[in-house]
């Protein structure tokens, strides 16, 4: 799952997505989805915080 400041979560497939995330589109075990977030999310800070530091 994630949410628009590109920050990832787990959520049980099957769950409504709580107000703000959608899905990402990786599904599988634990283990499957923590791999996928640890290859994708390399830099932690939320989006906007990361928009405002390229500008300054």
């Amino acid at each position: 799952m994630l949410n628009n400041e590109e920050q990832y979560s787990l959520w049980q497939v099957g769950r409504e997505n709580p107000a703000g995330w959608y899905d990402e589109g990786t599904s599988g075990s634990r283990e499957d989805c923590l791999r996928r977030i640890d290859e994708v999310w390399v830099d932690m800070r939320p989006r906007s915080v990361r928009e405002q530091l390229a500008v300054a």
